[in-house]
């Protein structure tokens, strides 16, 4: 879900992203180790301060005293939002995200400022985008965590949230965009290869790909309507796809031990050969897209200038509305 989600769905032509609902697990690993979820709660927490001190910033009625009787919910004082006609999902100003680092083409390009392409995954455009998105995080990534450990995926959320935000800024030049979707969608990624690369000890295999697949294919459909921005929700799934690989393949010792392995047989390796060359492709493939999209980005080339069809990925024009580059 994003600044850049339908959330980033779009208060005066910014770009915000949204994520939804997690396929349930569909494998049981009986002796398993599970983790306390602590750093899932962490990045809820920090989201919804991040927001309050937006709020605590923007202050509507200070900052647009010949519209105070527009902000919303005034009763709010300084916390009130912005008229709905600038931002419908009840939030700041647009100019209160870009002070506060919303990503922006031109800021990082011209102006260097490159710790935007982090900073954005921390801002939300409303309270209809962040508790979108939050809601998402919960679901997704308490029990990935309960599964795998706060460090990876910890490392799978931050490092999709910044490909999410690198590939946005190749294609999105016009417009700031704000929101997690990036890195939600990249915790939707890896639950997907984890699911290959963990393939033999998944029990309802077909049932657990088709549901995760469909639920992915929707979110990804969303994010074709306008003002939303799907190449975050791409750039964050590629990259948690190849993370998974990387940091989500299980030992297969456990599962053959617990099958009728004749007593002193000996098994000579935790990991099947295939994990190994996934793992092996991903990395490369991680170091090289993120090396290249990060260089095409700092030279200020435009996406659209390599890829003429992607515009349709991210809105697909219809008799209800047209598509622009931005």
């Amino acid at each position: 879900m994003s600044g850049r989600d339908l959330e980033r769905e779009g208060a005066n032509k910014n770009n915000y992203s949204s994520s939804y609902v997690p396929p349930p697990s569909s494998h049981v690993y009986d002796h398993e180790t599970s983790w306390t979820s602590w750093i899932v709660p962490l990045f809820v927490v920090a989201n919804l301060v991040v927001f309050v001190l937006a709020m605590y910033i923007n202050n509507c009625p200070s900052k647009n005293p010949g519209f105070q009787g527009d902000c919303v919910l005034k009763f709010l004082g300084r916390f009130s939002f912005q008229p709905l006609k600038e931002n419908p999902l009840f939030g700041p100003s647009s100019s209160t995200l870009a002070k506060m680092g919303a990503l922006k083409w031109d800021d990082v390009v011209n102006h260097h400022q490159g710790w935007r392409l982090v900073t954005c995954i921390w801002l939300h455009a409303g309270i209809i985008h962040l508790a979108a998105n939050m809601i998402s995080l919960v679901f997704i990534g308490i029990r990935l965590e309960q599964q795998f450990g706060f460090v990876r995926i910890g490392i799978i959320y931050l490092v999709s949230g910044f490909g999410g935000s690198v590939l946005s800024s190749l294609f999105i030049r016009n417009n700031i965009s704000v929101g997690a979707s990036g890195a939600l969608f990249g915790l939707l990624g890896a639950m997907l290869s984890e699911l290959i690369t963990n393939w033999s000890i998944y029990t309802n295999k077909v049932a657990a790909l088709i549901t995760l697949l469909f639920i992915i294919v929707i979110n990804l459909a969303i994010g074709m309507l306008p003002h939303v921005d799907n190449f975050a929700h791409i750039g964050g799934f590629l990259t948690g796809f190849l993370l998974g690989f990387i940091f989500l393949p299980r030992p297969q010792f456990g599962w053959l031990a617990q099958r009728h392995v004749p007593a002193g047989a000996r098994l000579k390796s935790k990991y099947k050969v295939y994990q190994y060359v996934l793992w092996i492709v991903s990395v490369i493939l991680l170091i090289a897209g993120l090396s290249i999209a990060l260089v095409m980005l700092l030279r200020g080339e435009n996406g659209y200038d390599h890829c003429h069809w992607c515009r349709y990925l991210t809105c697909v024009p219809t008799s209800k509305w047209k598509c622009d580059e931005s």
